[in-house]
């Protein structure tokens, strides 16, 4: 179920919220955990054993390293933690990367070993991180394990974040599992959060996921449609995970959850090294925390740490989906953050911002074309079509009639990836007359934005969720 359909807006999300409100506090949790199932099992059914199977067992192994830790009998305790590895990368492994392995396995061996052909659970790449977060910090002793299992699951199946994050750690949120503040204030915030991120979603993503379809429909072959295509995925892509992040932090907020902030901009980065401090945030201190720094971080030798950051980018790529070009985009990125460590970095702050901006956006958007083709013979057609390789033309006539079509949507886009929006509305805030055009605007063009948001899913068909793949 999507956070941008109009089952979840005016079914069962209106559903959810009169029976959390009006449950007795000691049920809320439980509110929201049935709601949660209920969510899930709507698009994956048989698959929701899955999640229960890592919620049951990460409860179990984190009450075990607390008991026995008690006891005095910690070398104990590491084999609950390796269980949890054991069961969660297992079922990970199986579910998202065993016909991967089979395939390339039968290619290299000219074998047909039968693929398992089972399809990916809906979120399993984000609540296996949350488990194995959770047990990893009891272990560590930097978390108390929860017993209440309502309270647990509920974390870990919670529905603002299940599908696709924020990575939500069980730190974060401990004690608003417990006990959490419910206000008007908080309530009207998280509906506007959740409502910018639909209509950013709805307007602006589609939009450019739109444009791209029809670039590739055109069957031409030219620069300008490869750039235009760059340009169109990697907006897309920002804008659908961003706008889905929105709604996460929103619809937390509403419930009492203050969810971590995902994306900060990483367009305007001067460097790869702040992109990836702005991109999928909680992703990376994921990776940072449980896999960076216990391979010794950069406090190490130059060889360790070229291994290091190697590992640590081969792993998010992968994470990212079972095929080579998600591997070569982690790789790309890796061997970026690398040049910029030993030399370019300091050349680049000698360029100034305007060189600084154009070195991300150039290095960003062929990422962003080797994240994007879905088979590696399309690779060299996609990224030479960059550079004039193999291609007809600078420009083709359909291709010129998109780029007209599409270049107000386009510009919206870019301008909605800048902080430039939030600033200007900031500023208009701040002043007297801004105060008092506000306090009536504000409500109607949140009002007006779902009004608008909804026309559209009604009335198209386009309305894909691209992180789904992962």
């Amino acid at each position: 179920m999507l956070f941008s359909s109009v089952t979840f807006l005016y079914a069962f999300l209106p559903v959810v919220l009169v029976l959390y409100f009006a449950a007795p506090k000691k049920l809320k949790n439980f509110v929201l955990l049935i709601a949660s199932l209920f969510f899930y099992y709507f698009g994956e059914r048989t698959y929701i054993a899955i999640m229960l199977i890592s919620s049951v067992t990460d409860w179990i192994w984190s009450l075990l390293i607390e008991h026995f830790r008690a006891k005095g009998k910690e070398k104990i305790t590491k084999w609950f933690l390796v269980a949890s590895l054991v069961v969660n990368l297992g079922l990970l492994g199986f579910f998202k990367y065993a016909d991967f392995f089979i395939g390339n396995i039968n290619a290299l061996f000219g074998i047909a070993i039968p693929l398992t052909n089972v399809h990916l659970p809906i979120g399993i790449s984000f609540y296996t991180f949350q488990t194995l977060s959770y047990t990893i910090d009891v272990y560590r002793g930097r978390a108390k394990a929860q017993r209440n299992f309502v309270s647990f699951a509920t974390f870990v199946c919670l529905f603002p974040q299940l599908i696709a994050g924020p990575i939500v750690r069980y730190t974060d949120v401990a004690a608003e599992l417990d006990e959490r503040r419910h206000s008007l204030e908080g309530f009207s915030i998280g509906i506007r959060r959740f409502a910018m991120g639909l209509g950013k979603k709805v307007i602006l993503a589609n939009g450019m996921g739109e444009l791209c379809k029809d670039l590739l429909a055109t069957g031409e072959s030219n620069v300008l449609l490869y750039w235009l295509y760059a340009i169109g995925f990697a907006l897309q892509i920002y804008l659908d995970f961003s706008a889905y992040s929105d709604m996460a932090i929103g619809l937390g907020r509403i419930f009492g959850f203050n969810f971590p902030e995902n994306f900060d901009y990483p367009f305007i980065s001067k460097s790869i090294t702040e992109f990836w401090r702005r991109w999928h945030m909680t992703l990376g201190t994921w990776f940072r925390d449980y896999i960076y720094f216990p391979l010794g971080g950069s406090r190490t030798t130059t060889l360790k740490w070229l291994r290091n950051i190697l590992v640590v980018w081969f792993v998010t790529g992968f994470w990212h989906g079972a095929a080579w070009n998600f591997i070569l985009w982690g790789l790309y990125f890796g061997v970026l953050l690398v040049i910029e460590k030993f030399f370019l970095a300091d050349i680049l702050k000698k360029c100034g911002s305007l060189i600084q901006h154009l070195y991300v956006l150039f290095t960003t958007l062929i990422s962003f074309v080797i994240f994007s083709v879905e088979s590696m013979d399309k690779l060299p057609i996609f990224v030479g079509g960059l550079f004039g390789i193999g291609t007809d033309a600078l420009a083709g006539a359909k291709t010129l009639y998109f780029a007209d079509s599409y270049i107000v949507l386009l510009a919206l886009c870019i301008l909605g990836s800048t902080p430039l929006p939030k600033m200007l509305w900031k500023k208009f805030s701040e002043t007297k007359a801004g105060n008092v055009v506000l306090t009536f605007a504000e409500p109607a063009s949140v009002a007006l934005l779902l009004i608008f948001s909804t026309a559209l899913l009604v009335d198209g068909s386009f309305n894909p969720f691209l992180y789904f793949r992962f």
